[in-house]
């Protein structure tokens, strides 16, 4: 089977090389040129494990394809996957501009049935709007020509090769049985290790990403308030979530605190998902304090740095000090940098007069397009050196186990404020130093 994959971003890309490691002939589409040059070498633009390995072993075998030419890949396809950005507007609302101009090519170069799946998180009502540009375009007899389909995506950045390969579940919004029965065949390998399926409706997988993507993001902002004030009680965060995650209703997982989250998704999806309840007259008020909370999450990180160095709380407190950060990405296994807490808390930082040094062991080239003032070094030890604090802002493993009297030896002044909790309390401060974690 021939499928096409418009869009050769994070989503497109993945899903893609991953369908060409399933057996089929995937063409993927981009108007990137430059984007598309790389990938017909084999090179990925993004960090990813395993994802580079994997697509140069399906080039060789000729299952994937690369090009600029969407209106051919299109008509060389039965399944045409719709995988463009959706960045958010102002009002926190999904820009579909990319996904309506990418259902007009479709319908302009529809020869035959196919079936258009969106792959981007959309908003509820997206792939009706698609059905309307395509029967626009095509005119009258459009009825059988082409099915619409919502085959939402779940997968975490650090390890989207494993999510789709082995997923907790696949989701197929479709109203046509022969869209159906398509697309559970593309999946009929994944089907074969047991993986539950989910057929609804179009609308239903719609929501299903929002719902999911801030359900996940309302249990890190409870958590992070429970960090908070543990703080302010003298309580330790770990105990609490330990017990907590040990109740079967509520499990272990996304119960750690930090500086807040980021990334593509949470803070676009819980945005886009106050929106679409917004326009339907019920708002999303949990979710609405879910987004403003965790931005107050990451200035409240400025305020325990801050706190740690024993300075003033204002604007030029900072002058003469020199911050050491460890980690930039918004979480490890990724060189993401959108939205992570490493940026506005890094800026804060600067704003009251501080010298950031940072090292992170791959977003570092991203970082430094959004972060020109910051000191890029080698390692986190370079880090270390004459820092009056240094910061651990990212979980990578290469942190975990860092020679914190190498580290103490290195800086002007002991003090560790790790925003991930990674370290024992106990053993830093017995190292000699001044250590603050969150809600420890």
């Amino acid at each position: 089977m021939n499928i096409a994959m418009v869009g050769t971003g994070y989503v497109g890309l993945v899903t893609g090389v991953c369908f060409a490691e399933l057996g089929l002939h995937v063409t993927c589409a981009d108007k990137d040129e430059k984007r598309i040059a790389m990938l017909a070498k084999g090179e990925v633009p993004l960090y990813e494990p395993q994802l580079g390995e994997m697509l140069r072993r399906n080039l060789q075998q000729g299952r994937i394809h690369f090009t600029t030419d969407t209106a051919s890949a299109v008509k060389e396809s039965l399944v045409v996957f719709i995988a463009v950005g959706t960045p958010s507007k102002e009002d926190g609302s999904a820009d579909l501009g990319y996904v309506e101009e990418v259902a007009r090519t479709v319908a302009r170069n529809l020869d035959g049935y196919k079936v258009i799946v969106t792959k981007s998180t959309v908003p509820v009502g997206t792939g009706r709007k698609i059905q309307q540009i395509i029967r626009e375009e095509i005119g009258n007899g459009s009825q059988g020509v082409f099915d619409v389909a919502s085959n939402p995506e779940f997968l975490r950045e650090g390890s989207a090769v494993e999510d789709f390969l082995r997923p907790n579940r696949v989701v197929i919004g479709a109203d046509s049985p022969q869209a159906i029965a398509i697309l559970l065949d593309l999946y009929r390998p994944i089907y074969l290790i047991e993986t539950p399926f989910v057929v609804t409706t179009i609308e239903a997988a719609e929501l299903i990403k929002y719902a999911a993507n801030s359900f996940l993001a309302t249990k890190i902002t409870f958590m992070n308030e429970m960090a908070n004030l543990c703080d302010s009680i003298g309580v330790d965060v770990h105990v609490v979530a330990k017990a907590m995650g040990l109740d079967q209703r509520i499990g272990p997982k996304f119960l750690h605190p930090g500086p807040g989250f980021g990334g593509s998704c949470f803070p676009k999806d819980t945005l886009a998902l106050t929106q679409i309840a917004k326009e339907r007259g019920c708002r999303a008020r949990l979710v609405e304090t879910v987004v403003e909370v965790n931005e107050q999450q990451k200035l409240r990180m400025v305020e325990k740095i801050v706190g740690a160095l024993g300075v003033p709380a204002n604007p030029g407190s900072l002058e003469g000090i020199t911050v050491g950060v460890l980690g930039l990405a918004f979480k490890p296994n990724t060189d993401d940098v959108r939205e992570a807490p490493s940026l506005v808390i890094i800026r804060e930082l600067q704003r009251r007069g501080a010298r950031v040094q940072a090292y992170d062991p791959a977003a570092m080239e991203q970082a430094q397009r959004v972060l020109p003032d910051v000191d890029c070094l080698a390692d986190a030890y370079n880090v270390a050196e004459g820092a009056d604090v240094v910061v651990l802002m990212t979980e990578w493993n290469q942190f975990r186990n860092l020679d914190l009297e190498k580290i103490k030896g290195l800086m002007r002044r002991p003090i560790l404020v790790d925003l991930r909790n990674v370290y024992t309390p106990e053993r830093v401060r017995a190292l000699g130093f001044d250590y603050y974690g969150v809600g420890r």
